[in-house]
């Protein structure tokens, strides 16, 4: 049980700043929406997040390595209680206009690219602790990550059609606020494992060269830099989904933030179910097959049964088998990626794959509003979701991708590359 405590710490650190994030990812768009009607501001505002986060999500890497994942996550989230909290008491006192709202926004964005890659570098530690597969420890982190998307998602669209998406986002700043006391409290300082290989003195010599080596170990690995193209490009389209093309479509249907808050809630609920199944047997399963078989039915479906605008019954059908096979994916990429990085580099190598895969996100908003103001709301969906469908098969015809089915012991690599 004792070797069980920092992963189940780490859980519950994550379940509470998830929660407060997938609010802030529905009331923040709404709120934006609802005051200015455009779709253009509504992904501006979602780029003005996601672009300094994957910018300090990826120069904090080395941060990480030096100072220690914990501390990181500590100061990230201490000082995320204080930013968030600007947005519900400028809310309160009627201040909260775009010209505010966009610096707290981008603040937001800074503090919460290094917190969460702090947190992912934890993992590979915490699995080795519990002397289980990293396919089980990341199965059972993607389960408690959607099921905090779930909750929150849930939650959000009550408590946002309740008291307004402004006054709603005290509960982000509280979240923030519990996840960094679990962390503090609940999760030991991991700086090196008994048996893994100690940093070399060269690799604290320089924070670019640290940098550097993070950045060439990253691209000489093939499966790696296929994941990062695959990934960045459906996530720049989830983000023009969730960000902008949802909350329109929502909205234009006559609906409000509580069927939106539903909606992600199904998906995310249903994507629990798969996330566990991929923890039990995750080590089992042929992953290159589950892999492209999850992000089929994960994709273009969405998009296309709301481009469709068919009967809210089928709808949610759809989100709830898209939600499943997506719960196979992040256990599966986790795994993938967190074996073939030595344990000295884990830190930056993590946080420039994590910060690449996410380098389109801040466009994903502009990209969803530019295509609604240009082609309208059902064939931007439609567009997007074939988009979608072509990024998904692409990979599969690069011959190096054929390495992601295999583990580090199948294809001779060492953690000791540098």
């Amino acid at each position: 049980m004792r070797r069980a405590r920092p992963f189940l710490a780490l859980a519950a650190a994550e379940t509470l700043s998830l929660s407060g994030t997938r609010l802030s990812t529905i009331a923040i768009p709404w709120l934006v929406l609802s005051t200015t009607g455009s779709p253009v501001l509504t992904g501006l505002t979602a780029m003005m997040e996601m672009l300094p986060y994957v910018v300090a999500k990826a120069l904090g890497g080395p941060l990480i390595d030096r100072v220690s994942p914990k501390r990181i996550a500590i100061a990230c989230d201490t000082a995320s209680v204080a930013v968030v909290g600007l947005l519900p008491l400028l809310d309160l006192f009627g201040m909260l206009g775009m010209p505010v709202l966009l610096p707290i926004v981008f603040a937001m964005g800074v503090l919460r690219g290094p917190s969460d890659a702090a947190k992912q570098a934890m993992v590979p530690d915490i699995a080795a602790l519990a002397n289980v597969p990293l396919e089980r420890v990341t199965g059972v982190a993607s389960a408690i990550e959607r099921l905090a998307s779930t909750a929150g998602a849930a939650g959000a669209g009550a408590l946002i059609g309740l008291i307004g998406p402004g006054q709603a986002l005290l509960v982000n700043a509280a979240t923030f606020a519990a996840a960094a006391l679990i962390v503090a409290v609940g999760i030991p300082r991991m700086r090196r494992l008994p048996g893994a290989p100690e940093a070399r003195p060269a690799e604290r010599a320089s924070y670019l060269d640290d940098l550097r080596e993070g950045w060439r170990f990253l691209r000489g690995d093939a499966v790696l830099v296929s994941i990062v193209l695959m990934v960045a490009t459906t996530n720049l389209l989830d983000q023009a989904y969730h960000a902008v093309l949802l909350p329109v479509w929502t909205q234009g249907s006559g609906h409000g933030p509580e069927l939106l808050g539903a909606m992600l809630a199904a998906f995310s609920g249903a994507s629990i179910a798969g996330a566990a199944i991929a923890a039990a047997i995750g080590e089992r399963m042929p992953r290159l097959m589950v892999y492209t078989v999850a992000f089929l039915l994960t994709g273009f479906p969405r998009f296309f049964i709301l481009a469709l605008d068919a009967p809210l019954i089928l709808i949610f059908v759809t989100l709830a088998i898209a939600g499943f096979a997506s719960g196979f994916l992040n256990p599966i990429l986790s795994a993938v990626i967190f074996e073939r990085i030595p344990k000295p580099l884990t830190g930056r190598v993590t946080a420039m794959n994590a910060a690449l895969c996410f380098a389109l996100i801040p466009f994903g908003g502009l990209v969803g509003g530019a295509l609604i103001s240009t082609v309208g709301v059902a064939a931007a969906l439609l567009l997007t979701g074939l988009a979608y469908l072509a990024a998904t098969l692409f990979p599969l015809a690069l011959k190096s991708f054929r390495g992601f089915d295999k583990t580090i012991a199948d294809t001779g690599a060492s953690v000791s590359r540098r």
